[in-house]
């Protein structure tokens, strides 16, 4: 090896001649490349076109008494890693794993929980949610969300959004159900501590001419290389400084060696990663009417998800948030990012359509939760929650919620 590739401009030189005696191998390479890509999101976009959804309204009675621990074996019940099993489903038919859609909303002040499914799934939804909740009432509603994207729409609604992410790799889990003791029982309902007592509260102190739309889409994790038990192990054994050590009796004394700190983060991962895993992919949106909007009321949306954060493992931040700081072309940028923010909701898109495919480099990527940590951002709450405006089964079946944004 010449010495001069020591150099910074020597190694820069030396790249160059290969990337120039290499030019004709590059072109072909690119070219593939892109008929491969466009191919993919030619024939993904034709399945989804033909997929039939419906959004289904759950009602839960006052006097329900279950733990997040329901909700969690609902998860695991529509957990489901059909549709792509196959090389000519995968890339002739352009078949996608299924996914569903998990939704709150607060329509000045009246909350209704929503699971969207495709009209093929609605029975087994339906099964698993009786399963768990006998009483429950479930009604097939009107879209909330099947608003027309335009200028006037933007000029009458003054919204905002974001897409939360973890702070922390997959593996490490946010601060779930059974961490606040919601998986004993005997606990009298008046001491229980449930986070979603805190965001049903907020979510009935929204005032008419406000909205609030939280959506957490959901797809099953495929078990292929490189999964998210995998890089689990991998922080494990980062942890415990093992160096891909796989020996139990080396890895028992790693173990006994180790911090306390140490050995409740390791405990904490292989809990987690123990479970069944959901690409997930979450969005907060807020909207009010031009002359009410509220900046107080993000505050409020955001820090609900504060009560999720457990320190030194995991917990949520606010990202791609609907927000322009500088010019140029201030206001041109920022209604796009809401175009494209209320876009991704009305269209549930994030795992393979327009929405994320073409920018991969710039948007962002679903991460990993577990059936426990979904399930403890997303369940019924039962007596605990007295909100008088959170809907229940009294309500009439296949209504829309009023005051719509369109």
């Amino acid at each position: 090896m010449p010495l001069d590739i020591i150099s910074p401009q020597g190694f820069l030189n030396f790249i160059g001649r290969i990337v120039w005696d290499t030019r004709y191998i590059w072109p072909p390479l690119v070219a593939i490349k892109f008929f491969w890509w466009t191919w993919l999101k030619y024939i993904r976009a034709g399945f989804i076109k033909d997929l039939e959804w419906i959004l289904l309204e759950v009602k839960i009675p006052r006097e329900m008494r279950k733990s997040p621990r329901a909700m969690e074996l609902i998860l695991n019940g529509l957990y489901s890693t059909s549709g792509a099993s196959n090389f000519m489903k995968k890339y002739w038919l352009g078949t996608v794993i299924q996914w569903i859609s998990l939704e709150v909303a607060s329509i000045g002040g009246e909350i209704h929980f929503f699971i969207r499914v495709q009209k093929k799934h609605k029975n087994i939804t339906e099964a698993q949610i009786y399963g768990q909740y006998p009483e429950a009432e479930i009604v097939e509603v009107d879209d909330y969300a099947n608003f027309s994207l335009t200028d006037e729409f933007l000029d009458g609604w003054q919204t905002w959004g974001t897409e939360p992410v973890l702070t922390n790799p997959d593996p490490y889990p946010i601060r779930t159900y059974i961490d606040y003791g919601l998986d004993k029982a005997g606990v009298k309902e008046e001491e229980k501590i449930d986070p979603m007592t805190s965001f049903v509260e907020y979510m009935g102190s929204i005032q008419p001419g406000h909205q609030v739309w939280v959506q957490i889409l959901l797809r099953a994790v495929k078990n292929e290389s490189g999964n998210w038990q995998d890089e689990g192990k991998k922080e494990v054994e980062k942890i415990l400084s093992m160096n891909d050590e796989k020996d139990a009796e080396m890895r028992a004394r790693r173990m006994s060696g180790a911090t306390s700190g140490q050995k409740e983060i390791v405990t904490a991962i292989e809990k987690n990663i123990s479970k069944l895993g959901f690409h997930t992919a979450i969005r907060l949106i807020y909207l009010a009417e031009k002359d009410k909007f509220n900046p107080s009321n993000i505050a409020g949306l955001v820090g609900t998800l504060n009560q999720y954060n457990y320190v030194g493992l995991n917990g949520f931040k606010p990202n791609n948030t609907t927000e322009v700081d500088y010019p140029p072309f201030k206001d041109r940028r920022l209604n796009k990012m809401k175009m494209g923010m209320l876009s991704g909701y009305r269209d549930r898109g994030f795992f393979y359509d327009h929405y994320t495919d073409w920018k991969t480099f710039f948007a962002n990527k679903p991460f990993v939760l577990s059936t426990e940590e979904v399930a403890t951002i997303y369940h019924y709450p039962g007596g605990v929650s007295e909100t008088p405006t959170y809907g229940r089964v009294e309500s009439r079946k296949g209504e829309a919620p009023a005051n719509l944004p369109f």
